[in-house]
């Protein structure tokens, strides 16, 4: 950290000179910015790259209209690589990073002290500036299984993946809104690959995972032997949706998966979060330029997911509360009545 504090006011200070500004004006109005991400190969990490982009605004830079950036005046955001959602929510709250990407699940386990975080203290200062992407639950089965909904998974071998895992709590919540516990399945623990592999060999017969679509486990599988994906839908759904903010219905469409048929399914979300010690002015103007139509642009072209992540879904599935300048925001854009 303090290693990347030194090199990007160095280069601040390189733009800021080079835009004719002087080094006691820079140095008064220039605002740093991390965003904690994920792994370097995955999701998180190039999206938060586009949206550092989108809110960053340097001294020096053009205006925005004018081949000029259309971010927060003298920002400067950055994208920081981590070890994902539980790592980003506790920098966050310990005040290491600025912001940080995270599932909407255990962002919400953290706010309330419950689920994985059970235990811990809750993550009072944990506040929402967007819902990003979702991420969705797949429950996959073999073609000719019978297994049609949530209820046939009684008396059955399924793979609710590591306990600790935000699959296996997403799991259990989804038994649970349908009438079953995990008392009422036989149990295994199996990440993605070996579950995928197990239901192949006839080890098991179901398996959860939460994932954006299409993941790699999957995509093999379904080349491989002949699978479906379980609808979870109907009342147990609903219920799951109107009792834990996180969760919103969602739909994994036909063809995602080689030979595989559309399935009603919840998710949870990808969203970005801060803490309610920044400025709420900072906030707003962050929001505001994540959401303008030339940040549209760099979402669109950026990364696949890109195109997802838009201010009509920028409230979806939202368990922890907006940061007060993000709030401020979404209210004068009418997305908020």
């Amino acid at each position: 950290m303090g290693f990347f504090s030194k090199t990007a006011k160095a280069v601040a200070l390189g733009v800021a000179l080079a835009g004719g500004l002087s080094v006691s004006a820079m140095a008064q109005d220039i605002k740093f910015f991390t965003i904690g991400t994920g792994g370097t190969a995955y999701t998180y990490f190039p999206v938060g790259g586009v949206i550092a982009n989108a809110i960053s605004k340097p001294p020096g830079s053009r205006e925005c209209g004018k081949g000029g950036s259309c971010g927060v005046e003298n920002l400067i955001a950055s994208a920081v690589s981590s070890r994902g959602s539980v790592d980003n929510v506790n920098a966050i709250v310990s005040g290491l990073r600025n912001s940080g990407f995270a599932q909407s699940d255990v962002a919400y386990w953290a706010y309330t002290g419950t689920g994985t975080m059970e235990g811990k203290e809750p993550a009072k200062d944990l506040r929402t500036i967007a819902a990003l992407f979702e991420e969705h639950i797949h429950l996959v089965a073999l073609k000719d299984s019978g297994i049609n909904s949530v209820a046939d998974l009684k008396g059955k071998r399924v793979s609710l993946d590591e306990p600790g895992s935000g699959t296996y709590v997403d799991a259990k919540l989804i038994l649970e809104a349908n009438g079953l516990g995990v008392a009422d399945v036989t149990a295994e623990a199996l990440k993605g690959g070996a579950a995928a592999e197990a239901l192949r060999n006839g080890k098991i017969d179901a398996f959860f995972v939460v994932a954006g679509y299409p993941t790699g486990a999957l995509v093999e599988l379904a080349s491989a032997a002949s699978i479906k994906l379980v609808p979870i839908a109907g009342d147990g759904a609903k219920a799951l949706a109107e009792k834990y903010g996180f969760f919103a219905q969602s739909e994994i469409p036909a063809g995602t998966y080689q030979g595989v048929d559309a399935a009603q399914t919840v998710a949870v979300g990808a969203q970005w979060f801060t803490s309610a010690k920044e400025d709420e002015e900072l906030i707003y103007n962050i929001t505001k330029a994540l959401w303008n139509d030339e940040s549209r642009k760099l979402l669109d072209v950026g990364h696949a997911k890109g195109k997802t992540i838009t201010p009509a879904s920028a409230l979806n599935g939202v368990g922890v509360p907006l940061h007060a300048g993000a709030e401020r925001f979404y209210k004068e854009a009418g997305l908020i009545k």
